[in-house]
């Protein structure tokens, strides 16, 4: 059964008739709707000659199949000439097409509106594919929109043709920011397409088959847009693969089979799809980003036959009124694609859909304001034609980072965030239309004010989720941790977990940070979801993970992977001062134990250190086997069991640097390091045996001795720096932070 669409004839009342318009056009008032200010239908002759003179050029990349064609070719394959199935669109454009040779019913088709009582009219150019090939977001019947906003006043020089004052490309979804151009200088833009997915760049400026998206020194950029919150550059999708970032596509399949395998499009092969160096076998089964896909190359130009430049394009097509257009329903079998949703147990499916439809039926086509989506270029439409123009709810904005491992850290003790090379995709649970990414950015514009969960998969990395609170205005809302949305190729990802004691209330907050890179996630659970919660992070690194409950009470835990773990597992994670006091033994048991492993001079035995973390994949507790480490430092550092050097103090003593234990400083080098690291250690072992006895006035009164430890700790490292193995002291003084902030936590905590 057929998905019902509004008909054209609904929404044309019946003025689609081609040549009843006089010489200067027919107006047909169309209705603004919903508040959006009013448009008049502009036909006949008027309407073509402002189409032919602002047809764009197009440019197209080496690899592209589906060129735009006419729609109504491929009709009428069911008995009825108003419905176009998308098997008989795929298969009868592969059976007029060979790829290698001329594209076939070459047509763009057109649009003329003028918003009523002003001198501003748009002129619309549609472009259909017969199917949309992009990583994921292939579907059938596409529609790509360029949009010329026109001054046709006397002062504008050119009222017969119009003087451009806007050129609009569409991108891929409403909610990509489109690459758009305020006071062009020139008449007839070029369009620059995407391979497969057709989304459409613009260029304006000496170079018509690039794109640019900053100025360079001989020339202007392709784009007005304003520039990004967080990013830096302009906000426009632009052309990924000719700006040097990489685009998977993949191959759709129907029905458990590649699309060029099914029965019933005998004439569709594997070469009508986009060739095989540009695609991946599946998005979720790479084990990182794929680094050897092809960059963008210029293929076929097409121009309008009647252009001053068609005789220079490859080949001419046709401009034809929308009016003309029969086919009022596109239908075809839904797809989809499903995003990966990181949870405790089983990761969650959130599925993004695939639509089709008639340009008619979307609101741009009577209002083109609708599609702009810069809001300095809404605001100048608005200003110069007296255009009441409805402002934009607002962006939601954030950075991809690819998370690594760093040489800064010694063994696998860190990572670095750098900037990706491929592209991915977005979904707003609230939206259900894919949104890609653009220079590595996550760019989501008129986002409606609500609760939303937004959800990041892409080839070869592990998915990232945040719900996201987002309020409507001028200030966008950054996800991620400072606006960086951080993933670990899919290879070295391990399922960080937590879940809630049984008798606490659930978790309201998580936030996880690397001893190096610093937050990798910091926000409300991605799912609500009783069972606890689940973020991804790279294997190499050296975690803490800190959560607040419903009470507001935080708790915090150690995460260190080991070289083979798929998952880290906080069962029962407690909040308040035990679980604080904690987390800062087994912190400071698994640097002094690590730094015990420098005493042959490096670091290669580092990753050796059998100590527990706060996970169950990890059994063992850091009270365990505090004893045995600091034992073991006594030993390197040359100490004999009881020359009394632990810097041990009682409940209530200050343990500062000069009182009972000083040996804290003591020696120089290696030995002075572990000697302080041993006397801080012992101070959080006693406070954590304070704390889980419930003495909360003893534990505190031990963590403010742990604080002057810390202290010292720190006059040791920077006394002693010049005589300390490399990368020890980047290792413990990376940690001290996370000392000092759980030191503070546990102290405010009550209990």
């Amino acid at each position: 059964m057929r998905e019902r669409r509004l008909r054209r004839r609904e929404l044309l009342a019946g003025g689609a008739a081609v040549g009843a318009a006089s010489l200067t056009g027919c107006l047909d008032t169309l209705g603004g709707g919903d508040g959006a200010p009013a448009t008049e239908r502009v036909e006949g002759e008027r309407a073509r000659t402002l189409a032919e003179a602002h047809a764009p050029e197009l440019y197209f990349g080496v690899g592209e199949r589906w060129f735009p064609t006419d729609p109504r070719a491929y009709a009428g394959d069911y008995g009825d000439e108003s419905v176009l199935d998308g098997f008989a669109a795929v298969d009868g454009y592969a059976r007029d097409y060979d790829p290698s040779g001329e594209p076939p019913h070459r047509t763009v088709f057109y649009n003329v509106v003028q918003y009523a009582g002003t001198d501003l009219v748009v002129v619309q150019y549609w472009l259909y594919s017969a199917f949309d090939q992009f990583t994921t977001n292939f579907h059938w019947h596409d529609w790509e929109l360029l949009q010329v906003f026109l001054d046709v006043s006397e002062d504008s020089g050119d009222p017969d043709g119009g003087a451009p004052t806007l050129f609009v490309a569409s991108a891929h979804a409403r909610s990509v920011p489109n690459n758009e151009f305020l006071d062009p200088g020139t008449g007839r833009a070029s369009v620059i397409s995407e391979v497969g997915s057709h989304s459409s760049a613009l260029s304006v400026n000496e170079t018509p088959a690039a794109f640019e998206r900053l100025p360079v020194p001989t020339d202007i950029a392709d784009i007005s847009n304003g520039v990004l919150a967080l990013a830096d550059i302009p906000a426009a999708y632009g052309l990924p693969r000719g700006e040097g970032f990489r685009l998977p596509f993949s191959l759709p399949e129907l029905d458990g089979a590649p699309i060029h395998e099914h029965p019933d499009l005998p004439n569709v092969t594997r070469d009508h799809l986009v060739p095989a160096s540009m695609t991946i076998d599946s998005v979720a089964g790479l084990p990182s980003p794929p680094a050897d896909l092809p960059l963008r190359e210029t293929g076929l130009r097409l121009a309008h036959e009647g252009s001053p430049t068609a005789a220079e394009a490859d080949y001419a097509y046709a401009l034809v009124p929308m009016g003309a257009l029969t086919v009022e329903e596109f239908t075809g079998p839904q797809l989809s694609f499903e995003f990966a949703v990181p949870r405790f147990a089983e990761d969650a499916v959130a599925s993004h859909l695939t639509t089709t439809g008639t340009p008619t039926a979307q609101p741009r086509y009577t209002n083109p304001i609708a599609d702009v989506t810069d809001p300095r270029h809404r605001a100048a439409l608005s200003e110069r034609f007296d255009v009441d123009v409805t402002g934009l709810a607002g962006d939601v904005v954030g950075l991809l980072r690819d998370a690594t491992g760093t040489a800064e850290a010694p063994g696998s003790n860190g990572i670095e965030t750098t900037e990706p090379s491929v592209e991915r995709l977005a979904l707003l649970e609230s939206d259900l239309v894919v949104a890609p990414t653009f220079n590595g950015v996550v760019a989501l514009r008129d986002v409606p004010e609500g609760e939303h969960r937004l959800t990041v998969n892409g080839a070869g990395v592990a998915p990232y989720a945040q719900r996201v609170a987002h309020e409507a205005g001028d200030e966008p809302t950054t996800v991620g941790v400072g606006g960086d949305v951080v993933q670990p190729p899919a290879a070295d990802a391990v399922k960080l977990r937590a879940s809630p004691a049984a008798d606490a209330p659930g978790f309201e907050r998580v936030a996880v940070a690397d001893d190096f890179a610093g937050g990798v996630f910091d926000g409300p659970p991605p799912v609500a979801d009783a069972a606890g919660v689940a973020v991804y992070v790279h294997r190499e690194g050296a975690y803490t993970a800190e959560v607040e409950d419903g009470d507001g009470r935080i708790g915090a835990f150690r995460v260190n992977p080991g070289a083979d773990q798929s998952t880290a597992t906080v069962r029962g994670a407690a909040t308040g001062k035990a679980s604080l006091t904690s987390y800062l033994l087994t912190l400071l048991v698994e640097t002094t134990a690590q730094a015990t492993a420098f005493a042959d001079g490096d670091a290669d035995g580092i990753d050796d250190v059998g100590v527990p973390d706060s996970t169950a994949e990890q059994p063992g507790e850091a009270a365990a086997v505090v004893e045995d480490v600091l034992a073991a430092a006594a030993e390197a550092a040359g100490d004999s069991d009881d020359d009394g050097g632990d810097g041990s103090t009682e409940a209530g003593d200050s343990g500062g640097a000069g009182g009972p234990g000083g040996g804290g400083q003591g020696g120089s080098g290696l030995t002075g390091l572990l000697r302080a690291l041993s006397a801080t250690t012992t101070a959080a072992e006693r406070a954590d045996e304070a704390a889980q006895a419930g003495d909360a006035a003893a534990a505190d009164s031990r963590l403010r001795g742990l604080r002057q430890r810390t202290d010292a700790l720190t006059d040791a490292i920077e006394r002693n720096r010049d005589r300390l193995p490399g990368r020890l002291p980047a290792l413990v003084e990376r940690r001290l932070p996370q000392v000092n902030e759980r030191i503070d936590q546990a102290l405010a905590a009550g209990e």
